[in-house]
């Protein structure tokens, strides 16, 4: 298996931090390319450069399991396929494994028939949140490119799968996979949550690092790291609660803290984005992080995303919040409608969010939220109502987006028969994949653009209203929309804007 180990990093104790190093194998292993899919659509690549978490987890399973990983993220190296296979003919794998949600899947899937292409014998596995629900219909039509499917959670699945399929084991005894078997798709029994998160290893140094910063902040480092896996709520449009069936697990306070300190100390890591969809669920232990996070002085600025009830449930500790380091949160408010609201499953009052994002605001860290809109029942005054709405609730980002119908979500049935276009890569909450009644897809698209246009005209017009750190962030923002987001033409194209704001914009502008 090699000369593997688990190096804990701070305290000796059942709670410290693992990271999985190979000190030196003592024979070939078997090489295993985990590759991300090249896909781009203008949103995640706006914020900053963000690092495939999944695949460090991954990675160290497979070291521990005496595999020899590789992380290859074509998709922040804007790699297209001729890169990709130059790649894939330089590393020779033994194994192509690749992740996707819906957007993704379309891509996930070309990688893996390229492998195939330039190695008909390499192993190709698919795993993620679209696969995990649609692994019939994937092994069905590109059984050309995918071996294997991994369903859920991988890390112990993963190096199971390859130990039977390289040592001839029986398939059908490993639980979370889905493979072709006489022609046919199966399935086998589905496997459990990983109980203990903290046992988990992570391949740290596997990362190319210069690769991933966080652009409102200069010549920062930006992780990506995650406290808790799960989610408890209901909503119907969404896929983590079905991924998670409603479930919520968390590391300790303790093992995710000693993460950041050894990224930081490490790797030089100065931000990190939270990755969890509820890291507050359990408020003492939340309260917990926040405390270590002060009390070591751990100095990384913390992104992250939570339930408006929590932020309303912590009002009296928002100020911990900030001194922790915490500098931007992002709550879903998604409708203007409370019907819609509770159609959804979202569990909230309108006003509730309104209240959720005074409170962030008046923490001086950066609120953010987002309107789901395109229903079937959407109309250009429904759409005018939740840009107000977004003005009223003063965040400093809000995001209009499109609903994408995810195929196994609760809320497909409701919707199909208004769904525009089977092509996955646009399920990507930008480009509308559902035509409402009384639109055209065409003025559903202009009609999100024009809430963006209007709903930063007005901020952008407000920043000396903003305290200093909020005003030069806000600046900052504006430069990414202008030079990185799929907005960008709509910034050029916002008319009247503070002199500021506009010598940014030229400033941006100048240098393309």
């Amino acid at each position: 298996m090699g000369d593997s180990r688990i190096a804990p990093t701070g305290p000796s104790n059942n709670d410290a931090l693992k990271v999985v190093i190979l000190a030196g194998p003592a024979k070939r292993q078997k090489k295993v390319l985990l590759i991300t899919p090249p896909y781009h659509c203008g949103v995640l690549e706006s914020a900053g450069v963000w690092l495939p978490l999944p695949f460090v987890y991954l990675a160290g399973a497979l070291r521990w399991a005496g595999y020899g990983p590789v992380i290859y993220d074509a998709m922040s190296r804007f790699d297209d396929y001729e890169a990709i296979g130059r790649r894939i003919e330089e590393e020779k794998p033994d194994v192509v494994c690749s992740t996707a949600y819906t957007a993704t899947v379309t891509d996930a899937i070309e990688v893996l028939r390229l492998a195939k292409k330039i190695n008909p014998e390499v192993v190709t596995v698919l795993g993620g949140i679209h696969p995990t629900f649609c692994w019939e219909e994937i092994l069905t039509e590109d059984a050309d490119a995918v071996g294997f499917v991994v369903r859920g959670e991988g890390e112990v699945t993963l190096p199971e799968l390859l130990d039977a399929a390289f040592g001839g084991g029986d398939l059908s005894k490993v639980k979370g996979i889905a493979y072709l078997e006489g022609g046919r798709p199966v399935v086998t029994a589905q496997r459990p949550f990983i109980g203990n998160l903290d046992s988990l290893g992570l391949a740290w140094d596997l990362v190319d690092w210069p690769l991933y910063t966080f652009r409102t902040k200069d010549n920062s480092v930006l992780a990506v790291t995650q406290s808790s896996r799960g989610c408890t709520q209901g909503c119907t449009f969404c896929s983590q609660q079905l991924f998670w069936e409603r479930t919520w697990r968390a590391r300790s306070p303790e093992n995710f803290i000693e993460e950041l300190e050894f990224l930081r100390d490490r790797f030089g890591v100065d931000v990190a984005m939270i990755t969890d969809e509820v890291p507050t669920l359990d408020r003492e232990r939340w309260e917990r992080i926040l405390d270590l996070m002060i009390e070591r002085k751990v100095g990384v600025e913390l992104l992250m995303e939570t339930r408006v009830d929590d932020i309303l449930r912590d009002e009296a500790i928002m100020e911990k919040y900030r001194r922790a380091g915490v500098v931007h949160i992002y709550v879903g408010v998604e409708s203007a409608s409370q019907e819609t609201l509770d159609r959804w499953g979202k569990n909230i009052e309108v006003e509730e969010s309104r209240r959720a994002i005074e409170l962030i605001n008046g923490a001086d860290i950066i609120s953010e939220t987002s309107f789901v809109l395109g229903m079937p029942e959407e109309t250009p005054e429904s759409i005018a109502r939740a840009v107000e709405l977004a003005k009223h609730y003063n965040p400093d980002m809000a995001f209009f987006l499109a609903i994408a119908p995810w195929p196994y979500s609760e809320i497909y049935p409701e919707v199909k028969e208004h769904v525009a276009t089977l092509d996955y890569r646009k399920y990507n909450l930008v480009e509308p994949v559902i035509k409402p009644v009384a639109m055209r897809v065409e003025e559903l698209s202009d009609a999100l653009l024009r809430c963006f246009r209007d709903f930063y005209i007005g901020k952008f017009a407000r920043l000396d209203d903003l305290s200093p750190f909020k005003r030069e962030y806000m600046l900052k923002v504006a430069k990414l929309l202008a030079e990185h987001s799929y907005l960008k033409e709509q910034m050029k194209g916002m008319g009247e804007m503070p002199a500021e704001v506009k010598a940014l914009l030229e400033k941006v502008d100048s240098r393309q």
